[in-house]
């Protein structure tokens, strides 16, 4: 199940909750990483937070999101993690999609457009950003994952101005 931002009422904790997903990628930025970052929150409100550590730890899989699924799967069990859901400040890529999925965590909730994260990229050197949708990477998985965005949060937007260039 997929579902749009238009379509789905956001209660405040969720916009509290992907508004602190990008103070994540403020801080991830400001450490000299890619500025992404991610929270996981449980069913009960507990909180796990990971921000991008690419280039700090030298690893191209250190992913925001792919970092908080490691945390979050390391301190909670398989019940916890699958009532839980993701904020991001921006749409997960297909590498990080996979380790969401399977996670098992049931909802994603996503603020910048993988769209318009490849606008404001554009052409940049190294690895350009990839085409293709959260959505899309989990319309091919064998369980439901319900999909929140994106969110209009201006913030989302500006922690990657003049960062790309």
């Amino acid at each position: 199940m997929t579902v749009s931002a238009d379509s789905v009422r956001l209660s405040d904790a969720d916009l509290a909750h992907l508004q602190r997903a990008v103070e994540l990628a403020q801080a991830a930025r400001a450490a000299g990483n890619h500025p992404f970052g991610a929270i996981v929150v449980t069913a009960d409100g507990r909180i796990i937070e990971a921000r991008n550590t690419v280039v700090t730890e030298h690893d191209p899989t250190g992913h925001a999101e792919t970092n908080v699924v490691r945390a979050a799967a390391a301190v909670l069990d398989g019940g916890d993690l699958t009532a839980s859901t993701l904020f991001t400040s921006t749409e997960p890529c297909a590498m990080c999609t996979g380790a969401i999925y399977w996670s098992g965590i049931e909802r994603i909730v996503y603020a910048l457009g993988e769209d318009e994260l490849r606008r404001i990229v554009g052409a940049q050197e190294g690895v350009p950003t990839m085409a293709l949708p959260c959505r899309e990477v989990l319309a091919h998985g064998g369980r439901p994952v319900e999909v929140v965005g994106p969110v209009a949060l201006p913030e989302a937007a500006l922690v990657h101005e003049g960062f790309w260039s």
